[in-house]
C-alpha cells in the first residue's frame, strides 16, 4: 500500500529555475494524496483553480498539500482526498527577485536638428530593472495564456516604445542635441515613469531605468574632437599653464610624458630668450675701438681695428677701406 502511496504522489517545485524567468506554472492533470510543496527564496507559490487565485504561499519551506495547504485555500479547503480522485489545480511559481535587462535601441532615432533635413541619428544604451509587483494583473492578464514568462518577454513591448519615449523626452525638455548624456538622469527618470504605468497594466513594475549612453555618428564625433583641438590651440597660454603644472605634480612622484617635454620646451625657451637678451645688452654696452686718426694699425694685423673684417695681409680693410699699414 505505500508504494502505491508513493507512486501517486506528486512534489509539487520549481526546481530548474533559470535567470531572467519571471514565473512559469506547474501543470498537471491533478495533484495526488499524500503529495508535497516546496517553495524556494525568491519563490512565491498561487494555487489556481479554474483560472482563479484560491491561496498565496510566501515562506520558503516544505509542505503536505492535504495537511498543511488546502485548509488555507480559498473555496477548496473543504476538499478531500479519494483514493481515485485529486486536487484539479495549477501552481504558479513567481520569482520575486528584481530583474536587470539591458537594452539598446534597434535603430537610430533621428532627433530634430537645424540645418539637417533628416535629423540627427543617435542609438542609446542602458539597462532598466523590473520586477513583480502586482499578483492580481499578472494573473488575469499574463498567467491565463503563458506557461512560462522571462525578461524577454517585457523586453520586447519596452524596446518597442523607446524610440517615441526618447524623442518625446529629449524634445520636451530642449535639452542641448550635443550634450544629451549631462541630462540622461532627467529623460532616464521621465521614460521610466511612462514605461512603469504601461507595463504595471501586466503586473511588473520598472523600478529603475538607466541610460548609460548616447552614441553619435562617426562623423559628428570627429566634428567634436576637431572642434575641442581648436578650442585648446586657440588658448595655448592656459594649456601649457596647465602642462607645467601637471609636470610639477608629476615630478613628485616620478611621472613624465607629455607634461614633462612641455616644460622642458619652456625651460629651453626660456633660456635662449634670456641668451638673447643678455647678448643684445653686452653688445649695447661695449664700445667699439676708435683707432685715432693718422695712427695705421700694425703692420701684418690680421683683422681691421675698425671694423673688424678678416684682412688677409692686405694693407686696406677690404669692408672699410680703413689703413692697415
Amino acid at each position: 500500500m505505500g508504494f502505491i502511496k508513493n507512486q501517486l504522489a506528486n512534489v509539487v517545485e520549481w526546481n530548474d529555475q533559470k535567470e531572467g524567468m519571471l514565473f512559469w506554472k506547474w501543470q498537471n492533470e491533478e495533484i495526488k494524496k499524500g503529495s508535497r510543496l516546496i517553495i524556494r527564496p525568491g519563490q512565491d507559490a498561487i494555487f489556481l483553480s479554474s483560472g482563479k487565485c484560491e491561496g498565496i504561499f510566501e515562506e520558503e519551506g516544505n509542505y503536505d498539500i492535504e495537511s498543511e495547504i488546502i485548509p488555507f485555500l480559498s473555496t477548496l479547503k473543504g476538499f478531500k482526498f479519494g483514493f481515485n480522485s485529486g486536487l484539479r489545480a495549477e501552481v504558479l511559481f513567481i520569482n520575486t527577485l528584481e530583474q536587470v535587462v539591458k537594452w539598446g535601441t534597434k535603430n537610430a532615432i533621428n532627433l530634430p536638428a537645424p540645418g539637417l533635413p533628416g535629423g540627427m541619428p543617435i542609438r542609446a544604451f542602458g539597462t532598466f530593472n523590473c520586477k513583480i509587483v502586482d499578483r492580481d494583473a499578472l494573473i488575469d492578464r499574463l498567467a491565463g495564456i503563458h506557461q512560462v514568462y522571462t525578461i524577454e518577454d517585457v523586453k520586447e513591448p519596452i524596446i518597442a516604445s523607446l524610440d517615441q519615449l526618447l524623442m518625446s523626452w529629449i524634445a520636451k525638455e530642449g535639452h542641448d542635441m550635443f550634450n544629451l548624456q549631462t541630462d540622461a538622469r532627467n529623460i532616464a527618470e521621465g521614460i521610466r515613469g511612462e514605461l512603469d504605468a504601461e507595463m504595471r497594466e501586466y503586473g511588473i513594475g520598472i523600478t529603475k531605468f538607466n541610460i548609460e549612453s548616447f552614441n553619435y555618428p562617426e562623423e559628428v564625433k570627429k566634428m567634436q574632437e576637431k572642434a575641442a583641438a581648436q578650442s585648446m590651440v586657440g588658448d595655448v597660454n592656459k594649456y601649457t599653464q596647465m602642462a607645467m603644472a601637471d609636470s610639477m605634480n608629476n615630478g613628485k612622484s616620478g611621472g613624465g610624458g607629455m607634461a614633462a617635454d612641455m616644460v622642458s620646451m619652456q625651460m629651453g625657451m626660456a633660456m635662449g630668450q634670456q641668451m638673447v637678451q643678455n647678448m643684445g645688452i653686452g653688445a649695447a654696452n661695449q664700445q667699439p675701438v676708435q683707432p685715432q686718426m693718422g695712427t695705421p694699425a700694425a703692420a701684418g694685423a690680421k683683422f681691421c681695428p675698425n671694423c673688424g673684417t678678416p684682412t688677409n695681409g692686405a694693407k686696406f680693410c677690404p669692408n672699410c677701406g680703413y689703413k692697415l699699414a
